[in-house]
């Protein structure tokens, strides 16, 4: 391989975060490695480790870099619904239809490999609690607006999440009927939010 041209430090670690990313979204989380990255980059294995001394922190970087910008494209469509039942509904459609299938699969590979990874298992755990304040947040908006009752909005939005985790995961073998999965979690949360049934659609 021929010698890379010289960058800058920031431009050249930001290129090598994007092959991470670029490896991670194609071939998963365990793919990301010197010589994956390297590979992917177009660069030598030891100027990955130049500038990430650490695998463990490159992949840790690397999911919650994917995680973090799907949690704010979520956010941003969750700002355009008109109420919060809406809202409520917009969020548990996109995350159950199935055009997330890349990023669930790295979810499910990080809960894995977090185990082993104590970087990437704190990473997890961080971008969790993201995902349950922005659940979190649209049921107690709606507990305010008086369109949902609960006195538990965090219980609710840890339930919630931790069924979306494991309908997904399910959904990665096609277990299940894939129509199913939004009819059932929206009674589900009918009953937990004591709204009237098929208010969520």
């Amino acid at each position: 391989m021929s010698r890379a041209a010289r960058k800058p430090p920031a431009e050249r670690r930001a290129e090598l975060a994007d092959a991470a990313r670029s490896v991670a979204v194609a071939d998963g989380l365990s793919a990301v490695t010197l010589r994956g990255v390297a590979a992917r980059a177009g660069v030598a294995p030891g100027l990955v480790a130049h500038y990430y001394e650490s695998m463990d922190g490159l992949v840790a970087e690397t999911f919650s870099g994917i995680v973090a910008d799907e949690i704010d494209e979520v956010r941003g469509l969750l700002a355009a619904a008109a109420d919060p039942v809406a809202r409520l509904r917009d969020l548990v459609r996109t995350l159950l239809d199935g055009s997330r299938d890349d990023v669930t699969s790295i979810w499910v590979e990080a809960f894995a490999l977090g185990r082993r990874n104590e970087t990437l298992g704190a990473a997890v755990r961080l971008q969790m609690d993201a995902w349950r304040d922005v659940i979190e947040g649209v049921i107690a908006d709606g507990v305010a607006a008086g369109a949902f009752r609960t006195a538990e909005p965090q219980a609710v939005a840890w339930q919630l999440l931790g069924m979306i985790d494991g309908l997904n995961a399910q959904a990665l073998v096609r277990w299940g009927g894939a129509a199913d999965r939004g009819s059932q979690l929206a009674h589900a949360l009918e009953g937990m939010l004591g709204l009237d049934r098929g208010e969520l659609g």
